[in-house]
């Protein structure tokens, strides 16, 4: 049951426990990808500006801690009892419902004016941007295609970085979003195998909880190898050098990693296999590209 005591003003190491904010090592390296990636098409130069750089950051932290903050609010009751996450910040009472929105609200703020200051179509695209940053647990309600949902809003962070520098969508843009929705769905799918029993007693909806364990886990890594099939096809798109395909293969046996931590008879490591390989993951893509950016930008 929620907590109905009146939290103490939370603390910054409170909302930061609140948001993940560890986790943003999962999409702002993609972000950073599409506006490098972006900038050498379009300038034959890396780096996008000191201003593009802040202001995409600015977005995406907004962007990242509206979508946490509403996802831990809304979704408070069914934390509450879910033993693995009824220690959380608002169900637990650390931080109180109002709170939470407030800092929705600001974050959405953020979000806006760092839109504002980047091009008319970042702009444009804010509402429906809001919509899926708010939509993601209200879909686990009523469909297990609710992975997808949270691929696509966190691929339009990839896609967003490359909007940021040229003001419009373009074959480099389509590709990031495809990577990071097929990347997110298959992590998402061995996080959820953490809740399957819960979310089968309470009805949320998942795939693991839908199709099962053994098939879930199949689904995941049929959506890491297409991951990885559209990583190869985007270096070679944008004419990516050498660094770049030496980073795509990294990643690849990151995936692969991935999938051997986990099976349907011991799922003991899925926290690693989502959080862990993943950071390294991102990291990695992000690597790879500032070391292509560069090799093409000097040589």
């Amino acid at each position: 049951m929620v907590s109905a005591t009146s939290p103490a003003r939370p603390t910054l190491k409170t909302y930061l426990q609140l948001v993940k904010f560890e986790h943003t090592v999962f999409a702002l390296p993609f972000a950073y990808a599409g506006m490098l990636l972006a900038s050498q098409q379009l300038r034959g130069s890396g780096w996008p500006g000191l201003s593009t750089l802040i202001w995409v950051t600015l977005a995406m932290a907004g962007a990242r801690t509206a979508a946490m903050g509403a996802n831990r609010v809304i979704d408070r009751f069914i934390d509450a009892r879910n033993p693995r996450t009824a220690a959380r910040e608002v169900p637990s009472g650390k931080v109180s419902p109002a709170q939470v929105w407030g800092l929705v609200i600001v974050s959405l703020i953020v979000m806006a004016l760092a839109a504002a200051q980047l091009n008319p179509l970042c702009l444009a695209l804010l509402p429906l941007a809001v919509v899926f940053l708010i939509g993601y647990p209200y879909i686990k309600r009523f469909s297990w295609l609710c992975h997808v949902w949270l691929g696509v809003t966190d691929g339009a962070a990839a896609a967003g970085g490359w909007i940021a520098v040229t003001g419009h969508f373009g074959a480099g843009a389509w590709l990031l979003w495809a990577i990071v929705i097929f990347w997110m769905v298959g992590l998402d799918v061995i996080y959820a195998t953490m809740d399957y029993d819960f979310d089968r007693q309470s009805g949320v909806q998942s795939i693991p909880a839908r199709f099962g364990i053994p098939a879930a886990l199949k689904i995941a890594a049929a959506s890491h190898a297409l991951t990885f099939v559209l990583l190869l096809v985007l270096g070679m798109v944008l004419g990516a050098s050498f660094w770049y395909f030496l980073a795509a293969l990294a990643m690849g046996a990151i995936l692969l990693y991935e999938h051997r931590l986990v099976n349907p008879n011991d799922l003991t490591k899925a926290n690693i296999a989502f959080f862990d390989a993943n950071m390294w993951l991102a990291l990695t893509m992000l690597a790879g590209v500032v070391a292509d950016v560069a090799w093409r930008t000097l040589r």
